[in-house]
């Protein structure tokens, strides 16, 4: 018997993202390197948006977000975590068009 396949619609404004995968080790500007097993306390995260609610405005499907990982609820879909969280708990979005950035590109 073939189970029915269920395809997961967010709700409301809460936004389901996708973690980038960490580097073993990071580099500093000034190219010290900065192994894996360093904590980096208050580090906010770069994570893809992978569904939105309906009463999501700021970002879409696609669009990479900043977030701080310690304010998450974590959902395991076929062995790839993903993160859920209000939209309001985001603090940057990375897009092509923007209007008002910061001047800083990805």
């Amino acid at each position: 018997m073939v189970e029915p396949k269920f395809e997961i619609q967010m709700l409301h404004d809460r936004v389901m993202i996708k973690l980038e995968p960490e580097a073993e080790e990071r580099r500093s500007g000034s190219g010290i390197v900065i192994p894996a097993t360093v904590k980096m306390a208050n580090r906010l995260a770069w994570g893809e948006v992978c569904g939105v609610g309906t009463n999501v405005r700021s970002v879409k499907v696609g669009d990479k977000v900043l977030f701080n990982p310690d304010e998450q609820s974590e959902v395991e879909v076929h062995a790839q975590v993903y993160l859920v969280m209000r939209e309001r708990d985001l603090h940057a979005v990375a897009t092509q068009e923007t209007d008002h950035g910061t001047g800083l590109y990805l």
